[in-house]
């Protein structure tokens, strides 16, 4: 059952002046994620962890998140956020296109999770050199990441969006490894450009709007000239990357994925210094 506590959201000076300030910015970080009397949970309904929010909080988490992300694009649970609450026609969009992919059907219905716990890790190691599972494997290790860092959805109202949602999620390091990006500035904008063409996520526009903000002027060059387009068109033209069920893909090789999904090898691959996690 729902209970609907006093939200400080909705006493906060509603000013554009104030909506843009590091105050609300700070306030706004501080309240969703700290405590625990502005929102309830509910395991009722809809799935475990969902936050029940208005579309008036929806809005001021949108800003807030979205502030905060622009400041500082790894702050993970910042872009979650914005995800989640500006991303919902693009969400229903995705569904339609999955629904009707016999592949995108089944992970609907089955439900699969990327996690460490869902992987057999020694397996994958023991594949050859160019499978998808090995070079995903090794995109792990060299990147020192791991599936289980991406968060749970919350502020999405509706149980199976929120599964595609969260699978975007824990698809994004296995477009890296599909489309050969590092974890770098230059590889996240990139694969950025790809995912908005590909999902038409908000998020994923602004990211790649504003992620050359962040760059220097030999990797602009290469953005723009290059990888931009190439993952622009990549990402128009290629089958929905949330319609394969890449954990029965482990053994295939990378160069045939490809080609299955009507992905081109990327132009030129980036620096991997700097790596860094999103």
């Amino acid at each position: 059952m729902w209970q609907r506590l006093s939200n400080p959201f909705i006493r906060l000076n509603q000013t554009q002046s104030y909506l843009t300030s590091k105050g609300f910015k700070a306030l706004l970080v501080h309240r969703l994620f700290t405590s625990g009397a502005e929102l309830t949970y509910s395991y009722n309904g809809l799935y475990p962890g969902h936050i029940q929010t208005n579309s008036f909080q929806k809005a001021l988490l949108a800003v807030g998140s979205g502030v905060a992300a622009l400041q500082d694009p790894y702050r993970h649970d910042m872009v979650a956020v914005l995800g989640e609450t500006t991303g919902h026609l693009a969400l229903i969009n995705l569904r339609e296109r999955m629904k009707n992919d016999p592949e995108g059907y089944t992970i609907l219905t089955e439900r699969p999770r990327i996690r460490l716990s869902t992987l057999d890790l020694e397996k994958m190691a023991s594949l050859p050199d160019g499978s998808f599972g090995r070079e995903y494997l090794r995109f792990l290790e060299e990147n020192k990441v791991t599936p289980d860092s991406r968060a749970e959805v919350k502020f999405v109202d509706n149980e199976e969006l929120a599964y595609i949602m969260l699978r975007y999620r824990e698809v994004h390091d296995l477009l890296h490894t599909l489309l050969g990006m590092p974890t770098n500035m230059l590889g996240e904008v990139a694969v950025k450009w790809f995912e908005a063409a590909q999902t038409g996520l908000p998020m994923c526009a602004l990211g790649a709007v504003l992620g050359p903000l962040r760059l220097n002027a030999s990797r602009l060059q290469s953005l723009f000239t290059s990888l931009g387009p190439w993952a622009l068109q990549n990402g128009r033209r290629a089958r929905c990357v949330l319609s394969i069920f890449y954990e029965r893909r482990w053994e295939q090789s990378l160069e045939d994925l490809r080609r299955e999904l009507n992905i081109e090898p990327p132009p030129l691959t980036p620096s991997a210094s700097n790596k860094r996690r999103t």
